[in-house]
């Protein structure tokens, strides 16, 4: 059986290809977990109605390429140990497979099933990284702990073989139920939806972006807070796996060859960089990434401001910059990078809010949420992850003014209806003094 997670393609998916070579039948699932819909710690959904969209049409796409292959994909609503369990009796399943993930709760799962049914095969292999844990030039244990010392040690490596093609697969077993009606339902396409789910689209926008000439101007446009060419945009596919990062590095290595390699070119390296970081902290830290305290251990002392925070969801804050910055992420899934910073940085540091709602927010509503970058980076941000100096801290006028100086992307959003104050004299609203006890 493969276990379709964070991988959802056909092509260079090597763990997908492993599975291939070991059984004469292959059953291929994917598992819609019914607390992804439902409030978590932090009264969120794990799931937000963007994130859902893009998903399921990520998956239809994907049962679609299967198909073409002699394959299919099974699609089960249901908690992920209960499915797999009623999955592994059903088909006679000797082998399990998946691509390796960097979410604590996912290894989670898996370490639990390796518990449950040591009669199996377990294998995973990396697909969501450039490297390997084999082939870094450290331990996973002495992994650096700043980017750029890290930046420094991984970028004269090559990132490994060529990618890898997966062109025939076995049949899979006699499926009962091929349908996707048990799943909640997906609204269609809406006018503000930026980003089409699947492999294919994500395979369609990747050739567009690298046969114009925006790579070689990346680095001068990508702080825009808004304009589908001021950056790559690849992050919605990449985040699940339509997209893996040795793909766009490949089409990248081919711009630079091709057509020019200049500081621009570098920079999508460099931030490709970055996330690789981000995912081998994850699965170095795993569930610290989700401790008030961070992986530095720093104490925080903290207040939780419910009004602040609703307002702060809701943009309606003083602050006309981070309220159209979060109205453009309700509306669409998706904000600029520059932008997420400044909503992060008013987050922790003009509204005095615990960072893990702010980032559990982001991961509800964003059609790019990926565990190991949203949460590391609010780590980074609010000063109790890598970066050495501190708590970051972004003055919200200059950056309005460097920014939207004549403040057409305010009033795009209509960023200016915000609130006059932060807080209304209500007492019953009153803060909840350390959040500590939510650790």
């Amino acid at each position: 059986m493969y276990w379709f997670t964070n991988d959802l393609r056909i092509e260079d998916n090597r763990a997908l290809s492993r599975a291939a070579e070991r059984t004469s039948q292959l059953l291929c699932c994917y598992v819609v977990d019914p607390s992804w819909f439902t409030p978590n710690r932090y009264g969120l959904r794990p799931l937000g109605d963007h994130r859902w969209r893009f998903l399921y049409q990520t998956l239809v796409d994907l049962k679609h390429s299967l198909e073409g292959l002699g394959q299919d994909l099974l699609i089960i609503y249901q908690s992920p140990l209960d499915a797999l369990a009623q999955l592994i009796s059903q088909y006679d399943v000797d082998g399990l497979f998946r691509s390796q993930n960097a979410g604590f709760y996912e290894n989670g799962l898996w370490q639990t099933l390796q518990r449950r049914y040591q009669f199996l095969h377990f294998e995973e292999l990396a697909t969501h990284t450039l490297f390997t844990a084999a082939s870094l030039p450290f331990a996973l244990s002495g992994l650096p702990a700043t980017f750029s010392k890290f930046r420094k040690l991984i970028e004269p490596l090559n990132n490994g073989e060529d990618l890898c093609a997966v062109i025939q697969l076995p049949p899979p077993p006699r499926v009962n139920d091929r349908t996707l009606t048990k799943l909640p339902s997906a609204a269609g396409e809406s006018k503000s939806e930026v980003f089409k789910g699947g492999a294919n689209e994500g395979h369609r926008h990747l050739s567009r972006y690298f046969g114009t000439r925006l790579p070689s101007s990346y680095k001068q446009v990508r702080n825009a807070l808004d304009g589908w060419e001021n950056s790559t945009k690849f992050s919605p596919w990449l985040a699940n796996g339509s997209l893996s990062a040795r793909q766009i590095l490949s089409a990248l290595r081919h711009y630079e060859s091709g057509v020019e390699a200049n500081e621009s070119t570098y920079w999508i390296q460099f931030e490709l960089l970055w996330r690789e970081y981000f995912q081998w902290l994850a699965h170095a830290h795993q569930a610290t990434l989700f401790t008030l305290h961070g992986i530095s251990r720093k104490k925080v002392l903290t207040s939780f401001y419910p009004e602040r925070f609703q307002r702060w969801c809701q943009g309606n804050t003083p602050f006309p910059l981070v309220n159209a910055c979060m109205k453009q992420l309700n509306a669409t899934g998706y904000m600029s990078n520059r932008g997420r910073q400044i909503v992060a940085s008013c987050f922790v540091n003009e509204l005095d809010l615990d960072w893990r709602y702010g980032a559990a927010y982001f991961e509800q509503q964003l059609v790019d949420y990926d565990v190991a970058v949203n949460w590391g980076n609010w780590q980074y941000l609010a000063g109790v992850g890598t970066d050495p100096r501190g708590k970051r801290h972004f003055d919200i006028e200059k950056q309005t003014k460097l920014y939207d100086p004549d403040k057409r992307f305010i009033a795009k959003w209509r960023g200016e209806t915000g609130a006059t104050s932060l807080d209304s004299v209500d007492a019953a609203d009153w803060p909840i003094i350390n959040s500590e006890s939510l650790r």
